[in-house]
């Protein structure tokens, strides 16, 4: 992999951060319970790679056994979420949220759809605002993020 291609990501205060020595194999979204719970949202993305291939540039992140077959790593700092793997396969997913830039590593594949919500295709089609539509100008200061920017400093 090229250097101009390198793959980074991280946690939401930048105590966890890891390289990705190459391109995920598989983008996938998982729809099942567990991933919901784990990511406290209607599913969990993740890019999966061979474990080999991904390099802890800061601290590596602290494991939760979710269930006897799976561990969930996330940052024991502020709990991002940032692993999945099955236990003993060469294979981990990272959080593709976590990803530098996650919109470079679009899903492929959708897996647990039996826990997918039925009104989960009307997404897109809500009405929406940006962020700073709904933030009073002379309030904006105080919404600037405190996370840690997606890219190594």
């Amino acid at each position: 992999m090229a250097e101009a291609e390198t793959i980074t990501g991280g946690c939401q205060c930048g105590a966890v951060r890891y390289r990705l020595k190459r391109s995920p194999k598989e983008v996938s979204v998982c729809f099942c319970r567990m991933c919901q719970k784990a990511v406290g949202g209607y599913f969990g993305a993740y890019a999966s790679i061979a474990t080999a291939d991904l390099e802890w540039t800061k601290v590596a992140p602290a494991i939760f056994a979710s269930s006897e077959a799976a561990e969930r790593g996330f940052c024991p700092s502020c709990g991002t979420p940032l692993t999945f793997a099955y236990t003993g396969t060469g294979r981990t997913s990272v959080s593709a949220g976590s990803l530098d830039d996650p919109a470079h590593h679009p899903p492929t594949i959708a897996y647990g759809i039996e826990g997918r919500p039925r009104w989960f295709d009307e997404l897109c089609r809500l009405q929406g605002t940006r962020t700073e539509d709904d933030i009073p100008e002379q309030d904006r200061a105080r919404y600037r993020s405190r996370q840690h920017p997606d890219h190594e400093v």
